[in-house]
């Protein structure tokens, strides 16, 4: 597996809204260390959403960015007999919130030519309505699972 860190052990909440999730995705977030950075980058996104959406707080709407995006179900390739099939199989709450956190990342550091702080807020927003980059990743990890859905029974 990869490597375990103690981190949700000692994870403490954000500074302006005492939320673990954030302080997760900040921490996911950093480079080299820089944590300042980094909160600044996040408050800025969350600024610029507070900017285009009046009738929920930013950080709820980050919440629930993050909730939309958590995969239920994900393929895991499994040995049978020589061959490798791909396995739909339920995924795990810590695993889920960390997958949404990568991908929403990873949707923001693909995209080139904006700061980060417009980029998290726009692609937090998509994830809000329920589309946008991770969003789309998500659906793909779905529509995985419901195709290999025959391979099921190998799921043990």
């Amino acid at each position: 597996m990869g490597r375990i860190t103690a981190s949700r052990k000692q994870l403490v909440g954000d500074p302006k809204h005492g939320s673990l999730l954030a302080s997760k995705f900040i921490n996911c977030m950093m480079w080299d260390g820089k944590k300042s950075v980094t909160q600044a980058v996040f408050y800025r996104a969350l600024d610029e959403i507070g900017k285009k959406i009046t009738d929920a707080e930013p950080i709820e709407v980050f919440t629930q960015a993050v909730e939309n995006v958590k995969p239920n179900i994900e393929v895991r390739s499994k040995r049978v007999g020589g061959a490798s099939y791909q396995v739909p199989m339920q995924v795990n709450k810590i695993r889920q919130q960390s997958l949404a956190i990568r991908w929403l990342l990873m949707a923001c550091r693909e995209k080139k030519g904006r700061p980060m702080h417009e980029k998290l807020a726009h692609e937090l927003l998509a994830a809000y309505n329920r589309e946008g980059t991770a969003m789309t990743r998500r659906e793909n990890v779905h529509r995985m699972a419901e195709a290999n859905k025959a391979f099921a029974h190998f799921a043990w």
